[in-house]
């Protein structure tokens, strides 16, 4: 583990500590960036840092230009959960969807093309329990990795499987890291719903370049999504 990570994942924890266990509630807000920097006598790109690992596990809500505010009100039995699930995500969700789009886009491409139709009824399902997953996290999150294994399967290229299924653990913090962000917003659930039906629709019509073009579309959002998720405006 780097330094850099090091500082930051001990600051969130510090954070927690301080702000997070009693001192606010939810709604209230966190001190300015700067603040936090003069306080824990760091930089503020590494608070930024501590702050964006926070907002991605569902503690804070970072609004941009407007400051940081709590959200979760009991911290005192999650913490290590919590601090498990940063050390997890960090820096791994980013290197994951790159990963993710070298392999998912060919996948794409060749489930168009040798999808049997018990591939595809797999897909199906792992759609239709999507739907149901509104109010379901945990349905959720193993609806979509059974969806993006599925795709994986349907390529009938048995490297393609292998590295798949060894790479679920890291496949499944990525989703629940990205949902954690896009779900805050309901509406996101819909979009997130509309753009694996596109793939699948693509895949079940034998369209490989169109599935291609949809699953790189659909990674590289994510990745754009997370990414101004993070920009956090200082002018204060």
């Amino acid at each position: 583990m780097s330094e850099k990570k090091k500082t930051y994942l001990v600051l969130v924890d510090k954070i927690i500590e301080c702000y997070l266990k009693g001192n606010l509630k939810p709604g209230e807000r966190l001190p300015s960036e700067r603040e936090l920097a003069g306080q824990f006598n760091v930089s503020r790109t590494t608070i930024r840092e501590a702050l964006r690992t926070m907002e991605l596990n569902g503690l804070i809500d970072i609004r941009q230009g407007g400051g940081s505010y709590v959200k979760v009100s009991d911290v005192h039995s999650k913490k290590e959960e919590i601090i498990t699930a940063v050390k997890a995500e960090n820096p791994l969700v980013y290197e994951m969807l790159e990963l993710r789009r070298a392999l998912e886009v060919e996948s794409s491409f060749l489930a168009a093309k040798r999808a049997t139709s018990a591939d595809l009824e797999k897909l199906r399902i792992a759609l239709n329990h999507m739907a149901l997953s509104k109010q379901d996290p945990e349905l959720g999150l193993k609806a979509d990795l059974d969806f993006h294994i599925g795709i994986a399967e349907a390529t009938h290229n048995s490297i393609f499987i292998e590295l798949i299924h060894t790479l679920k653990g890291h496949m499944e913090d990525t989703i629940k890291a990205t949902q954690n962000h896009r779900f805050k917003d309901p509406s996101r659930y819909e979009d997130t719903m509309e753009e694996h039906k596109e793939i699948y629709l693509a895949i079940a019509s034998g369209n490989g370049d169109r599935a291609k073009e949809l699953m790189e579309g659909h990674i590289t959002k994510i990745r754009e999504e997370l990414v101004a998720s993070m920009v956090f405006r200082i002018g204060k």
